[in-house]
């Protein structure tokens, strides 16, 4: 039943991105990096404000009012991304049709956050993909040994060591 209800929500925000105009499965993006070079290469881009183009999965959205926090997996790993309202203007407020597990791209420039965590700096963001299914829960990964070996997809883009066997 919790299930239906999550289907059931993801697919009215994409009726709504729709009815605002917004393709949720775009045709094409560039991007011209990737988490692991954006890390090797932090020195450089940090220091040049270089704009980095990077898509993948949503698999953390954690919003603080008028700022949000969350991660890209690409190809190759994470990395952590800043979505600014001061950066973004009115498509601050379309954050809240985009949910975890959906495919966007993001482009901006680099930083590193108090932290110490190297980040991308949102400038402007694209839903590549909306997901429908809501992802595996997060803090104890895809367990179930029969959902692991049936829906390979999913054990494939939630275990990174699964996929890097």
């Amino acid at each position: 039943m919790i299930m239906r209800t999550i289907i059931e929500q993801r697919l009215a925000k994409l009726k709504e991105l729709q009815q605002k105009g917004i393709e949720p499965y775009s045709y094409r993006f560039e991007q011209t990096h990737h988490s692991v070079d954006i890390k090797a290469k932090f020195e450089s881009l940090g220091s040049s404000e270089t704009m980095v183009r990077v898509a993948g999965r949503l698999m953390s959205k954690r919003p603080h009012g008028k700022s949000c926090f969350g991660h890209v997996r690409d190809l190759e790993g994470d990395i952590q991304i800043y979505f600014k309202y001061d950066d973004l203007g009115e498509r601050f407020e379309m954050l809240d049709l985009i949910d975890v597990g959906d495919v966007i791209g993001v482009e901006g420039t680099v930083f590193k956050t108090r932290t110490g965590e190297i980040t991308i700096g949102v400038r402007d963001y694209q839903l590549l993909t909306k997901a429908i299914r809501p992802m595996p829960e997060k803090w104890h990964g895809l367990r179930d040994r029969e959902t692991r070996y049936r829906q390979r997809y999913v054990d494939l883009a939630f275990n990174m060591d699964v996929r890097e066997v």
